[in-house]
């Protein structure tokens, strides 16, 4: 996955103002792993990109889109 899916995440979870500890919570995973997530030092597999998506109430697409989509909307 590209940089710029780890970059919506953040910007998902700032715009939930949810912290990554909640997110990690509510995925059932140690706050370090979502940490990674959102600083671009791992990428989460497919299975847990639609579960980050279910936790933050978005739909996959919205964390996979491209900026240039984002602006036209």
């Amino acid at each position: 996955m590209e940089r710029k899916l780890l970059n919506r995440i953040r910007v998902v979870l700032a715009e939930k103002d949810m912290s990554n500890k909640h997110l990690a919570e509510l995925l059932g995973k140690d706050p370090a792993v979502v940490s990674k997530w959102v600083t671009n030092t791992n990428q989460p597999s497919l299975e847990t990109l639609i579960a980050i998506a279910n936790a933050l109430e978005v739909p996959v697409q919205e964390l996979v889109r491209q900026e240039e989509f984002n602006q036209e909307k």
